[in-house]
């Protein structure tokens, strides 16, 4: 570790450490993880290249304002276990988040470094940490307070908020419609983007903190807000029920057979493995032709999803007449078509 003066300096020539991605022949196949994650090897060459900031514009750029100098300056001394300790006195989802948080518009889109070469590659290095939570330290709990917290809706609202009432000393019941807990996570990401294990990983770790969960609970059926906080005795309640319905495109043929809204049909593989259809009862067209309209995360979701099922073209179309990605730089835009308006784009799988 190259020091001047007794001060760290960064290794200015690395170029980013590159994506430990599957070769995408073979993963297209298949709903194995795109990304493997950095090995031990990848993760303390990226952190040689952390130019640590006297005022790290990453932690401005990162929603819940995580220490990430502090945590990279743990892992150039491999002191794993501090380093994780670091990220979870602001987060307690790095697996999660190092996957699925598009850094490239927070923490990474703020890098120093980024101005004049590629950024540190923050996410890499948060989910390193993540998928190794056996090194973290007991999580700091307060006394109990008494009050108790209902949470509606397991997704990446209601664990975060669940999980930092436990630690401040709420008795805290999460309430999911769903048989299992996850939200968006676990319904919308497909599993070569977020493993359901991950999920599940943290799920556990927040029972461990003493977080209930109430699975096949739709609320507003089983108790509405009046009885849940006087006859169940919470003195609080946090809705995070998400953003489940779709937008419709009020387009003549949208309601035709074969044509889906990318909810439901991620919901049909991702919860229902309609992928392994007639072992499990759900169904779903396993089309040639593919196209999507959109251009995020969930589009892209979608057309990957639809090539996995043997899809021999898969497409996305979007409106704009020059590229405006919206979604992370797991799916990269391949070929536009210069010849309509609503540009189209094969997508990598």
């Amino acid at each position: 570790m190259p020091q001047v003066n007794g001060r760290f300096v960064p290794d200015m020539k690395s170029p980013r450490t590159p994506d430990n991605e599957e070769p995408a022949e073979e993963r297209a196949h298949d709903f194995r993880p795109v990304d493997k994650g950095f090995t031990k090897e990848m993760a303390l060459a990226e952190a040689e290249r952390c130019m640590d900031c006297k005022k790290p514009l990453c932690v401005e750029g990162c929603p819940v304002n995580i220490k990430i100098p502090k945590f990279i300056e743990k892992i150039r001394e491999q002191d794993f276990g501090a380093a994780l300790d670091i990220i979870h006195e602001d987060s307690m989802l790095p697996a999660i988040c190092g996957r699925v948080c598009p850094q490239e518009n927070q923490c990474e889109g703020r890098c120093i470094r980024g101005k004049k070469s590629e950024p540190v590659a923050i996410g890499q290095l948060e989910r390193f940490l993540g998928d190794q939570p056996e090194l973290a330290s007991k999580p700091q709990m307060k006394p109990a307070n008494g009050k108790k917290v209902a949470v509606i809706g397991s997704g990446p609202s209601g664990i975060t908020c669940a999980g930092e009432l436990a630690r401040n000393g709420f008795d805290v019941t999460v309430f999911e419609a769903f048989f299992t807990g996850g939200g968006v996570l676990v319904y919308g990401i497909p599993e070569f983007r977020l493993p359901k294990a991950v999920v599940k990983r943290e799920i556990d770790g927040l029972k461990e903190l003493g977080v209930k969960f109430e699975f096949n609970s739709v609320m507003g059926n089983l108790a509405n807000a009046d009885e849940l906080l006087n006859e169940k005795g919470f003195d609080a309640i946090y809705v995070a029920t998400g953003a489940g319905l779709p937008k419709f495109l009020n387009i003549p043929g949208e309601n035709l057979p074969n044509v889906y809204f990318a909810n439901e049909y991620l919901t049909r593989v991702n919860l229902m493995k309609a992928n392994k259809f007639p072992e499990y009862d759900t169904p779903t067209k396993h089309a040639k032709q593919v196209v999507v309209f959109g251009g995020g995360n969930v589009a892209m979701d979608a057309v990957r999803t639809a090539k996995r099922l043997g899809a021999e073209r898969a497409i996305i179309a979007y409106r704009f007449t020059t590229p405006r990605p919206r979604a992370s730089r797991s799916c990269r835009l391949s070929r536009r078509s210069s010849s309509s308006p609503a540009r189209t784009a094969t997508c990598a799988p």
